[in-house]
């Protein structure tokens, strides 16, 4: 059983407060993005990422100078969202530590499938990115225009993700998730989680509440060392309880109390 997670935008590095263990699996393809991404104008790469002058400019420095085997920080350590501040990793134990290692994985526009202890620098790069018909290692990304993320990567990430039990937990958000839905076949099980509340006869779910709950769902799954999609209807936390009802064989649903 694999469970998947986003990114974050904002990352920060830490070498010194756990060793990373590996290199990502696709290296190559995100080098040949930090390559191409290095090579743009600086008005183009800011309106890729669509933010203001100071991320903006932070990220340009970065992929200027950028080298992805140096000064690594492991990744789950790496990104500093709602969703890993209630997941608190730094406070793993050993054994909680080698479980998230083998069932979860980290989605990314710019690595593509994360282990958590992967080691990694801080980038800009959101999956749902407009990239346009460009080059990336004199390869043309496919796709009608605008190519995107998703066409670069194409069921790559889907086989990373994928292991012997073809189960996925889905904790990521759309733009994340929709990058394996496509190759999913009738023998994988895809179970999505919603986390939200009950409004007018229907469940709302809410983007921050939501990061939370993903995050505190990881940590639970760690604590309880989960080996069955059935084990995540016990969680209970942040006011949160598993909604049979509303619920069904590729959505648990989960509705704060």
């Amino acid at each position: 059983m694999r469970f998947i997670i986003s990114p974050a935008k904002k990352m920060n590095e830490c070498p010194d407060l756990l060793e990373w263990k590996d290199l990502p699996l696709f290296l190559e393809e995100a080098r040949a993005l930090a390559d191409w991404l290095g090579s743009l104008p600086y008005p183009e790469a800011k309106k890729l990422w669509q933010c203001n002058d100071k991320i903006a400019e932070l990220n340009f420095q970065r992929f200027s100078r950028m080298e992805l085997t140096r000064h690594l920080t492991p990744a789950l350590l790496s990104y500093e969202g709602i969703q890993y501040q209630y997941m608190a990793p730094q406070v793993f134990t050993e054994q909680e530590w080698d479980y998230v290692q083998e069932h979860l994985r980290i989605l990314s526009g710019f690595y593509g499938v994360l282990r958590p202890l992967d080691g990694v620098v801080p980038y800009r790069l959101e999956m749902q990115a407009k990239t346009g018909r460009v080059q990336v290692s004199g390869c043309t990304l496919p796709g009608m225009p605008p190519a995107s993320l998703y066409d670069f990567w194409g069921r790559k990430l889907f086989d990373a993700v994928l292991d012997e039990s073809r189960i996925i937990l889905n904790l990521a958000s759309r733009e994340y998730s929709r990058a394996l839905e496509p190759w999913l076949t009738p023998s994988d099980t895809f179970i999505t989680f919603v986390f939200g509340e009950w409004k007018d006869g229907k469940v709302i779910q809410k983007g921050t509440q939501a990061k939370m709950a993903r995050g505190e769902m990881v940590r639970f799954l760690a604590e309880i060392q989960a080996v069955l999609p059935e084990e995540a209807r016990q969680f209970n936390r942040l006011g949160y309880r598993f909604r049979e009802e509303l619920s069904d064989a590729s959505t648990y649903v989960f509705v704060k109390e």
